[in-house]
This record gives C-alpha cells, structure tokens and sequence, in this order.
C-alpha cells in the first residue's frame, strides 16, 4: 500500500468563537514567518471587524489535552443568499499532526450542515503546492486561477503569485460522508 493510500489519524480539536481578547494571539500566528508567505496577513482591527460583522464567523482552533489555542479560521458569507461559504483563511501553530484535517472536517460539517452552503470554496496560494494537495485530498477540486493575482516577496526577491480557487459542493460532501472519509475525532 503506498503511503498516499493509507488514512491518515485526524487529531481531535475544537471550534470556539474568537473573542476580542484572543486577537493578539491570532496577529502573531498569522504574523509566524512559517505562516506568512501563504497568507495576507490582516491587522487587529480587520480581525475584529471578521468577529463582529455576521456575514463572517472567527473561530480559535483548540487542541490537546488542555484545549490550547493551536490557530484560527475565518468563515465569510454566511449569509450568502447564494449559499457559497468561503474558507477565508485557516492560520495554525502546528503543522503536520492531524490538526488541519481534522478542523477542515469539522467546518465542512459546519459548512453543509449548519450553514447548508451548496458550494464551500478557498484559495490558496499557487506556491503552497502541500495546502493544496491537502485540499485535494479532502475532496475540494480546483475551479481555476487568478494569475498573478498577489504580491509576493520570498527571500528578498519580489514578484507575483496567482491564486488558485478550489472548492467542495454539497453532493460531493455527502458522497465523501457516504464512503466515510469525513470522519472527525
């Protein structure tokens, strides 16, 4: 069996609403040099704007025995008439343990169940080919790109990224939720 065919453990966590006296944790995980070159990176204000307006939810991701704050997520459109939610940005601490997989499980089921979205998209950065290929395997599909659409600046140098748009509709959530592959810790 290669190893892209074996099912990876998914971490348990936890979503919580971002309270005002969790942004400056949220500022400096999304400030994290690790973190910076796949983001835009918002300032204090913005992120209160995303957990005050209602058209945005602002989640801090928990995990481990304590429940410690590990990043966070923002949701946009939830009162989208159109019932396309967008994964606006999902910013963690710790990488490669389970906990991104396991918190993108959980708001797909909160996207499709709560919100009912038809259509739950993101982008990403066309640079950040492992975000990317994690998406994939959680079944979102690529819908196109904005070329050159960001301003980047990697080691000095600077120039342009695009932006790959990917997404997961309803039916191809249910159909994953069907063959069990969305199950959460």
């Amino acid at each position: 069996m290669s190893d892209s065919a074996v099912a990876q453990p998914v971490a348990r966590v936890r979503l919580r609403p971002t309270m005002l006296s969790d942004l400056a944790f949220v500022v400096s995980v999304e400030s994290d040099p690790h973190n910076l070159p796949f983001i835009t990176p918002w300032d204090h204000t913005q992120h209160e704007g995303a957990v005050r307006i209602p058209d945005f939810r602002h989640f801090m991701v928990e995990a481990g025995p304590e429940w410690d704050r590990c990043g966070f997520v923002i949701l946009q459109g939830c009162r989208n008439p159109h019932r396309s939610l967008e994964l606006k940005r999902m910013v963690l601490q710790v990488k490669r343990q389970g906990i991104g997989r396991a918190c993108l499980r959980q708001l797909k089921r909160l996207a499709f169940g709560d919100f009912r979205a038809h259509r739950f998209w993101l982008d990403v950065k066309s640079l950040n080919v492992p975000a990317m290929r994690f998406y994939e395997a959680e079944g979102f599909v690529e819908e196109g790109r904005l070329r050159e659409s960001v301003r980047v600046s990697i080691e000095g140098a600077d120039g342009y990224d695009s932006l790959v748009v990917m997404s997961l509709l309803d039916r191809e959530y249910q159909a994953r939720v069907a063959l069990g592959l969305e199950s959460v810790a």
